[in-house]
């Protein structure tokens, strides 16, 4: 029987990279995604957050109950948050190089397995709806999502700081040629912020990018 497949161990490159900016070429992907806007430090951020690990936690959990598993199904660790971050059209008409949060628009993301398909996700939104009622629910998608050539890179301490990465990142980018495509970045959350103070947050930062014409 296949042993369970856990991110950390065997998907190293897509999520731990190292603290210096490198390329890599991310294929396409399954997630549950639900779409914000507005300060993360926000009570409807949190709450966004719960809609999205309760159908993560819901579509594992049913998955060990099936008498009949889909083919290639093996027990898995809960991939990690992630988040697609971009600021409001209206924000980017007045821009001052200077970010107000209340301007951020988002989507948050957990990744699925690739034998997790979209009418089993919609089975298990029922069921969680029925079990843990919650109007946010009905606002979480299932995508398929391909980024394709990009520049990431490990950012230790807190979110605030993460300026300072994207400009290696970018200076990264230009020395190899390439031009990044748009300021809408992934951030991908290695530490669970309930746990570890904001100077030992880990998290994987990354955006597309191009070869410069």
């Amino acid at each position: 029987m296949a042993t369970k497949h856990e991110w950390r161990k065997h998907e190293k490159t897509v999520y731990l990279p190292k603290s210096k900016p490198e390329l890599i070429d991310v294929p396409a992907f399954k997630f549950i995604v639900i779409k914000g806007q507005g300060n993360p430090n926000h009570s409807d951020f949190s709450k966004r957050v719960e809609a999205l690990y309760s159908l993560a936690y819901g579509i594992k959990m049913n998955l060990k109950k099936l008498d009949c598993p889909p083919q290639n199904y093996v027990d898995f660790t809960i991939y990690p948050l992630e988040g697609e971050w971009d600021i409001t059209d209206e924000a980017k008409a007045i821009f001052d190089g200077e970010l107000k949060k209340d301007d951020l628009v988002y989507e948050l993301m957990i990744r699925q397995p690739d034998y997790v398909d979209e009418a089993f996700f919609n089975q298990i939104k029922e069921l969680v709806k029925a079990k843990k009622p919650n109007v946010l629910l009905d606002s979480v998608e299932f995508v398929v999502a391909e980024e394709g050539m990009c520049v990431q890179m490990l950012h230790l301490g807190p979110y605030d700081d993460e300026p300072a990465s994207f400009a290696q990142m970018e200076s990264f980018a230009k020395e190899q040629g390439l031009t990044r495509l748009t300021k809408l970045h992934r951030e991908i959350y290695l530490s669970d912020p309930r746990r570890v103070t904001p100077d030992k947050y880990k998290t994987v930062l990354r955006f597309k990018a191009r070869p410069a014409s």
